[in-house]
């Protein structure tokens, strides 16, 4: 089996390294990265396990790796029309995964291709230099199924190769619902959190949660005009949800947006919040709160 990694990051480079145990793999990554994996392999440390592994990886993919059996796009949602471009003759036609984060990426794949797999992974995954990767947290299981819904032979053989790589994994018919599942978190924290500059544990306070309930209570509208069905039956069941069971062990998480914002690198605000707003106003529903975080993410984007 060969499994091609694109736009390698933390994820992808600990992903490639756990398959690269049971099948052939090669990751395209930054070139200090590709370096490290060439000189000395790839150091895996937390949760799923310690030790080196080597791989093949480069900054480009090799001819050798143009008839891939899958594709795993890691890449920043910001990143992923790039991607898709940059390597559109060898998954055209393919198997491709977005193992990313937000709305609107498979679309984006689906230009190039009419064979989507969507992932959805919560696992925190935390740079220890280059090539170095601590896992720290797993919050469930990886999940996988065929875009926008299903299940077939080839998600199946995927979730099988994963789970013999010693990850878990849950093959779904409804992959959809999960993807939005973990949209809804982010849209809830993320922007949020990087605009006031405090950690996921402040925005409990009453004036910050009057904001993060309006975020959610406007996605629930937008996720119901899409079809999508949640775990959580209305936006006050998952709130709750939000407030006692998601929120304790990352109390004192910064967002992800905030580091972007930090380095001056763009966000993935349009593929969360930004990617709400936009659905709203295709479905002619009212989005304000969604809308104005998104502008206000942008507007820092710029300075």
């Amino acid at each position: 089996m060969k499994i091609a990694v694109l736009g390698a990051g933390a994820v992808g480079l600990t992903i490639a390294a756990k398959l690269s145990r049971v099948a052939d793999v090669h990751a395209v990554a930054r070139k200090r990265h590709a370096d490290a994996v060439r000189e000395r392999g790839f150091l895996l440390t937390g949760i799923w396990g310690e030790g080196t592994y080597r791989f093949s990886c480069s900054e480009d993919l090799p001819d050798a790796w143009q008839d891939a059996d899958y594709y795993i796009i890691t890449a920043k949602s910001t990143d992923t029309e790039a991607v898709c471009r940059q390597f559109a003759d060898a998954i055209r036609g393919r198997e491709v995964v977005s193992l990313q984060n937000g709305i609107g990426n498979e679309e984006i794949i689906g230009r190039f291709t009419d064979r989507i797999i969507g992932a959805m992974i919560i696992t925190g995954f935390e740079w220890r230099g280059d090539a170095s990767v601590h896992v720290s947290v797993e919050a469930a299981p990886m999940k996988l199924g065929r875009f926008p819904s299903g299940m077939d032979d080839r998600v199946g053989l995927l979730a099988d190769l994963i789970r013999k790589a010693g990850i878990r994994v849950e093959a779904t018919d409804a992959i959809r619902t999960d993807i939005w599942s973990k949209t809804l978190y982010n849209c809830a924290l993320n922007p949020l959190g990087a605009v006031m500059n405090v950690p996921y544990g402040a925005l409990t306070d009453p004036h910050a949660w009057t904001i993060v309930t309006a975020i959610v209570e406007e996605a629930y509208r937008v996720v119901d005009a899409e079809g999508v069905t949640l775990p959580w039956m209305t936006p006050e069941a998952y709130l709750e949800h939000l407030r006692t069971t998601q929120l304790p062990p990352t109390a004192a998480h910064h967002s992800s947006m905030l580091q972007d914002l930090t380095l001056g690198r763009r966000t993935e605000i349009d593929f969360l919040n930004g990617a709400v707003a936009a659905l709203a106003r295709r479905h002619g529903i009212d989005a304000p709160y969604n809308t104005c975080i998104a502008e206000l993410i942008r507007f820092r984007e710029r300075l």
